[in-house]
């Protein structure tokens, strides 16, 4: 563990587990945009899929939390506008869907 601690730059065992926490959100963030070039592939132009909202607030959340966690105001400032932008960015495409299931009326 100490090896571990070493190289991840982490002074506990806990810190160890924030630090791998923090790179499951980066790995989020990576998946989105794998998410979203299949996405694009297969429709044979740029879209971006409803998982790629998902993926990038999940992602965006968890460094947030990590950033919070460090008090890391760079990351805290980085990551914040876009954990926002995302949620909306959801709420307008739940919104659509709730819209177009509504009977007229």
């Amino acid at each position: 563990m100490t090896w571990l601690m070493q190289t991840l730059h982490a002074d506990s065992p806990a810190g160890v587990w924030w630090v791998m926490f923090g790179l499951m959100g980066q790995l989020m963030f990576t998946g989105r945009f794998i998410v979203q070039w299949i996405a694009s592939e297969r429709a044979g132009r740029s879209i971006v899929p409803e998982a790629f909202w998902y993926f990038s607030i999940m992602g965006g959340l968890i460094v947030l939390a990590y950033g919070v966690h460090r008090v890391d105001p760079v990351i805290i400032l980085g990551q914040l506008p876009g954990v926002i932008i995302y949620s909306r960015n959801l709420w307008l495409i739940h919104k659509v869907k709730r819209d177009a299931e509504a009977p007229d009326a």
